[in-house]
């Protein structure tokens, strides 16, 4: 989708909800919050006594989205798929010599049919026939647009329908979130319409997932934030980041989530908010430290247990006795990190895959077999202890997590959070070695890293240590576009669920968010709000709740539960090489000032 580099003034660009290069519609924010008011009034469900609606357990759903004669269906999916991941057809294409038969063949690999409907559509007795032979064999919801006459003629009294009197854009982007939990309903019909419709009928819903609207959706006028577009104009125009993606959530509703720039300075390819990014050290929390929280929670991890009770090898190493607590807390007195590149002989890499050479660092650049277990974790656990029960920033602390994590579950770290978190989470564009599943141009590049790779590092992570590893690591290596982000630290912001769902338990949540050490800012794995008001860290506005992390490549993510809020960066300043131009414009804190700024003001 095209991205505008300016917000418009008095104009909201509805954005934030498409993703295909389509024309855009565009509305104040208050005309938009006044049509989300009309269509939540004009929407009631039905038939919902097998709770279908809202969608659960994504990690077991496949979700395919029907459409005839829904002139919003663009709308009504992308807001779909904000949530999990959908596959869309044109109902419509099924014409002589094909039939709606054959498009019941096609939605075969899919248990749960979302089929969008009009007052049109419902004069055709082939998609009657259609919804009647497909909910006898798959989960089938209802999203009817148009008045009480079609309503009329839906006689499916086991078919979840979602109705709406309405048939606006923003009614489709309304209708789309109710069934994926965005936002709760309970309206009740006012009379009665027909036996199998009364008067008092609706079912009730309750949100359990991120809501999509505008900023005055959550008391804040958008032309307050036109300072962010500012800013970030001027990291693009000062060469600080080719591009960036800003998102922000206030009271559990996305209410800005837009791009910037383009990928390189070449200016190639727009900014695109479905853009993935190397989170850098955003991987030590967003994945590391979630998987400690869950084994915490499960009584396999013990905070002031050592490295050697889990790893036996440690025991005559000097980090054999430093404790998890201080590696979360960087307190263990490990160095910040180990030579890598530097280090590696002729006979060490090939330019081609093999069984003596499996590791890939990236293209044409493959590892030989255990170089991390013969030369790498052997420099880690014997790294000199000169710091310890001092705060020392350490990559190191991460890399022990990962081995302690994945000996207690015998899972490699990224398949675990896959299937742990993002996936029941509904989570599409964040994980490791993020090639695997999607092209290079949908992915950010960071540095054209000339020395030892000799290449641009596109979808390779740009950490040397996490590259050695073959780009799983436990400080570095997770991608994830912003939307992802999000969801993710809801999920935190909401103590641990998220979708009705359980993830970590609040006290779990509360202990490892919260400042930990007597000796720094830090909570356990998190990084935190610095009392030091003279660094206005993270920001100058920032309570004393706030938590998070930054990344090496551009990028940080930070929730502050007082303000129920989650602000998202997201930025390759590593491109074409490593800047401090980021840092030193303040790009990061001044956008997270300018939304505490904009939430202060209000409306």
């Amino acid at each position: 989708m095209r991205k505008y580099k300016t917000l418009l003034p008095k104009l909201f660009i509805l954005s934030i909800f498409l993703n295909q290069a389509c024309a855009q519609p565009m509305m104040s924010g208050k005309d938009y919050l006044a049509e989300e008011k009309l269509a939540e009034q004009s929407t009631i469900l039905f038939n919902n006594q097998n709770y279908l609606v809202p969608l659960q357990n994504f990690d077991q759903l496949k979700v395919a989205s029907v459409h005839f004669n829904n002139p919003q269906f663009a709308g009504f999916d992308s807001l779909l798929n904000k949530y999990t991941r959908i596959n869309s057809f044109n109902g419509s294409a099924y014409s002589a010599p094909k039939s709606l038969a054959d498009l019941s063949a096609d939605l075969k690999w899919f248990n749960t049919i979302i089929i969008q409907l009009t007052d049109t559509d419902l004069s055709n007795s082939t998609i009657i026939d259609f919804i009647n032979s497909t909910q006898k064999i798959k989960n089938v919801i209802i999203s009817l647009f148009g008045t009480s006459d079609a309503l009329i003629k839906l006689n499916f009294p086991t078919v979840p329908i979602v109705w709406c009197q309405r048939t606006t854009s923003v009614a489709n982007f309304y209708s789309a979130q109710v069934i994926c939990g965005g936002v709760g309903i309970g309206n009740k019909l006012k009379t009665t319409i027909s036996p199998l419709y009364k008067v008092s009928m609706g079912f009730t819903t309750t949100k359990t997932r991120l809501q999509y609207s505008v900023p005055e959706a959550a008391g804040i006028n958008s032309n307050n934030l036109l300072t962010i577009d500012n800013i970030a104009n001027e990291m693009i125009q000062n060469q600080a980041a080719p591009g960036c993606v800003v998102l922000v959530v206030k009271d559990g509703k996305v209410i800005l989530n837009k791009a910037y720039g383009y990928h390189t300075y070449e200016k190639q390819i727009p900014e695109k908010i479905t853009d993935i990014f190397d989170l850098a050290s955003m991987t030590k929390i967003s994945a590391t430290t979630m998987e400690t929280m869950q084994l915490y929670d499960q009584g396999k991890l013990l905070l002031d247990s050592t490295l050697s009770y889990y790893l036996p090898q440690a025991k005559k190493t000097n980090a054999g006795d430093i404790t998890v607590r201080n590696i979360l807390l960087h307190q263990a007195g490990l160095i910040p990190d180990i030579p890598t590149f530097e280090l590696i002989k002729p006979t060490d890499l090939s330019a081609d895959s093999s069984t003596l050479f499996p590791t890939k660092v990236n293209d044409r650049y493959f590892l030989r077999k255990d170089y991390f277990k013969e030369v790498m974790w052997p420099q880690m656990l014997n790294s000199p202890l000169k710091t310890k029960g001092q705060y020392v920033y350490s990559d190191l602390s991460m890399c022990m997590m990962q081995q302690i994590i994945e000996t207690i579950t015998t899972i490699p770290e990224n398949e675990y959070v896959y299937q742990q978190l993002y996936k029941p989470l509904g989570l599409q564009r964040a994980g490791f070695l993020p090639l695997k599943n999607f092209p290079s141009k949908e992915i950010i590049p960071t540095e054209d890293e000339e020395v030892y790779r000799h290449a641009l590092l596109n979808g390779y992570v740009h950490d040397p240590t996490a590259a050695l590893m073959g780009g799983v690591a436990g400080h570095a290596g997770l991608f994830a576009d912003a939307n992802d982000i999000a969801i993710l630290y809801q999920m935190m912001l909401n103590r641990g669920t998220y979708g009705g769902n359980s993830y970590i338990k609040p006290e779990t949540v509360d202990l490892f968010t919260s400042k930990q050490s007597a000796i720094s800012r830090r909570g356990l794995g998190f990084d935190r709000w610095d009392p030091d008001s003279t660094k206005h860290y993270p920001s100058k506005l920032a309570s004393a709740l706030t938590y998070g992390h930054t990344g090496f490549t551009g990028t940080c993510v930070w929730v502050d539960p007082k303000y129920n809020l989650i602000y998202v960066f997201l930025s390759n300043r590593v491109n074409p090489f490593i800047s401090n131009k980021l840092s030193s414009l303040n790009i990061r804190p001044r956008i997270h000032d300018a939304i505490y700024d904009a939430i202060i003001k209000g409306l």
